[in-house]
């Protein structure tokens, strides 16, 4: 059972759950029609509840979502749906930020604003799943608003579908993602080729830097030594691995295992064997 706090709209509420005190948003076609603040409403498998989780600044839901077009959570709450299809389960706590950032990207449209994202591309190829989702909520931002979304634009929507996969802040995905990117220029410099965005090996290198940071969070420890074989092999691939490493613990404050050294050093070499083979 839960008590009602504002009506948003005849499709949404905020309200208050009765058994935990806590509040809920409340999606569902027709549930606000005809109820006012402190009437009781129940849900059933129509309905659709939200916990609204909100920045510290913020003192509660009723203050963010008096701050949100109604149209823009109960857009969020349908793209939410769209990717529980996909990925089975997500985490409902990003709607009210989900919804915050769509209510911009509609604005930045309405005033004909272009939002560049410079890590779109580092995002299809990490995020690709989260990417496809926020691809397809373009058309359910543009039946509900009228509004059209850019490819950038769903870039950042992306961001948050992940953010309720994995628990992490937008902003720290975002952080993981720039310093992939700065990982690639030094390895691209360091090497003296570019390296072909769309190819396998690019794919997998860009991947492998990901997990690292993921290990690194995690402190999970890779099973295999290689910096020897490494050492006595590829040692100018271990120089650059050494370099990308280094880089990486500083910009994430954490220490790595020595061993992923050797692991992102297989990958280097492959790349400076087909900067060699290009020549």
């Amino acid at each position: 059972m839960y008590c009602i706090l504002k009506i948003l709209n005849n499709n949404a509420l905020l309200a208050e759950d009765s058994e935990t005190a806590s509040e809920r948003i409340l999606l569902g076609k027709g549930i606000g029609f005809g109820k006012k603040a402190g009437d009781y409403v129940d849900s059933d498998e129509k309905v659709q509840v939200y916990t609204p989780v909100v920045r510290q600044e913020q003192s509660s839901a009723m203050h963010v979502v008096n701050t949100i077009d109604p149209v823009y959570i109960e857009v969020a709450g349908k793209i939410i749906s769209e990717a529980e299809k996909v990925f089975g389960s997500v985490n409902r706590d990003i709607i009210l930020p989900l919804a915050d950032h769509i209510a911009f990207a509609a604005k930045r449209e309405q005033e004909n604003i272009f939002l560049p994202n410079p890590f779109i591309l580092d995002i299809k190829i990490l995020f690709g799943k989260e990417f496809a989702v926020a691809m397809e909520s373009r058309k359910i931002i543009q039946e509900m608003t009228g509004y059209r979304i850019s490819d950038d634009e769903a870039g950042f929507i992306a961001l948050h579908i992940h953010s309720g996969l994995s628990n992490e802040e937008v902003s720290d995905t975002l952080r993981t993602t720039q310093i992939i990117d700065e990982s690639m220029l030094i390895i691209e410099k360091s090497i003296g080729s570019r390296i072909k965005k769309e190819s396998l090996a690019y794919i997998r290198l860009m991947s492998h830097l990901y997990y690292m940071i993921v290990r690194m969070k995690t402190e999970e420890a890779v099973n295999l030594d290689l910096n020897e074989f490494v050492r006595l092999n590829y040692p100018n691939a271990g120089r650059i691995a050494e370099v990308v490493c280094r880089n990486m613990s500083r910009k994430m404050q954490k220490s790595m295992y020595p061993e992923e050294l050797g692991f992102l050093a297989i990958h280097v070499q492959r790349m400076i064997a087909s900067a060699e083979e290009k020549k």
